[in-house]
């Protein structure tokens, strides 16, 4: 089994390999990964680290093995204007629920209850598969912004703030 000594953020130039990882397998801060010719290769992080697209997984002995976001089976929410939208998010944030923002519409994990929730709020949800990146916490490096990750992972604390706030 090789380590992983550094990720490297984007496009991951000379990858010997390449790893299908959803969103729950992107975040993580200890695993072994199985490339698909059956090598291990572990993570072991002091913090948890949020691979994205691209990204490289750089091993002991030199090879880089690039990171793919597989497809998953979610729900794209859309509004008939952007106040609707505004208005849907603000729940699905409310109810901390992984969401990607596209602008225009949302993206889900599947879920019926939540799907029944968008509808009354007058949204209209769409089964899609596509691979899953959602928003990042406030607290994440880059303060949220998607992909303003360095992978420095010898200081800063990456997301694990105490939780004490009411719900209305």
């Amino acid at each position: 089994m090789h380590r992983i000594v550094s990720i490297i953020s984007g496009e991951a130039p000379g990858a010997s390999a390449v790893l299908r990882l959803d969103h729950d397998m992107r975040t993580r801060r200890r695993i072994v990964f199985t490339t698909p010719t059956g090598e291990g290769i572990l993570l072991d992080m002091p913090r948890p680290v949020r691979l994205r697209d691209g990204d490289g997984l750089k091993l002991e002995d030199g090879r880089i093995v690039r990171v793919e976001a597989a497809d998953e089976a979610l729900t794209e929410i859309h509004a008939h204007d952007l106040p609707a939208l505004v208005r849907i998010a603000w729940h699905l944030g409310n109810r901390h629920l992984p969401t990607q923002l596209l602008g225009d519409r949302l993206r889900i994990r599947h879920d019926h209850v939540i799907e029944a929730m968008v509808h009354g709020l007058g949204g209209h949800c769409h089964a899609v598969l596509a691979p899953f990146d959602p928003e990042g916490g406030a607290y994440e490096d880059g303060g949220g912004q998607g992909h303003g990750h360095h992978h420095h992972h010898h200081d800063g604390d990456e997301g694990h703030h105490p939780h004490d706030h009411a719900h209305g």
